[in-house]
C-alpha cells in the first residue's frame, strides 16, 4: 500500500497486514479482521463493514464505500483509492479489492 505521494505507508501478504516498517499490525481470517495481539478490530459481512463491538461502521456498494451514517468516504477503482472529494489518497499494487478494503477501514 501506498500513500498518494508514492511513498509505502503498509504491505499484505497474504492475509497478514504490515505497516511501512514491516510490523505486522493485524490480519484477516475469513471476514474477520484482527490487530496484531490477536484482539477483534472488526468484521466485513458481504457488503457491511463492522467494528469488535458489532456496530456498522461503513458499507460498500460496488466501488464505493460509506460510512454508517451513508456519506461516501471514498472508492476504489483498480488499485487506486480515492478519498469523498474524488482525491487520490493511496493505491494497492497487485492487492486485491477486499485487501484495500480492509487496509481503507481498519489500517490507514
Amino acid at each position: 500500500m501506498y500513500d498518494a505521494s508514492g511513498r509505502q505507508i503498509g504491505r499484505v501478504d497474504a492475509e497478514r497486514y504490515y505497516d511501512a516498517s514491516g510490523r505486522q499490525i493485524g490480519r484477516a481470517d475469513g471476514s474477520q479482521i484482527y490487530d496484531s495481539s490477536g484482539r477483534q478490530l472488526g468484521r466485513i459481512d458481504g457488503e457491511r463493514v463492522y467494528d469488535s463491538s458489532g456496530r456498522q461502521i461503513g458499507r460498500i456498494d460496488g466501488e464505493r464505500l460509506y460510512s454508517a451514517s451513508g456519506s461516501q468516504m471514498g472508492r476504489i477503482e483498480g488499485e487506486h483509492i480515492y478519498d469523498a472529494s474524488g482525491r487520490q489518497i493511496g493505491r494497492g499494487d497487485g492487492l486485491r479489492r477486499m485487501q484495500m478494503i480492509v487496509f481503507f477501514f481498519f489500517f490507514m
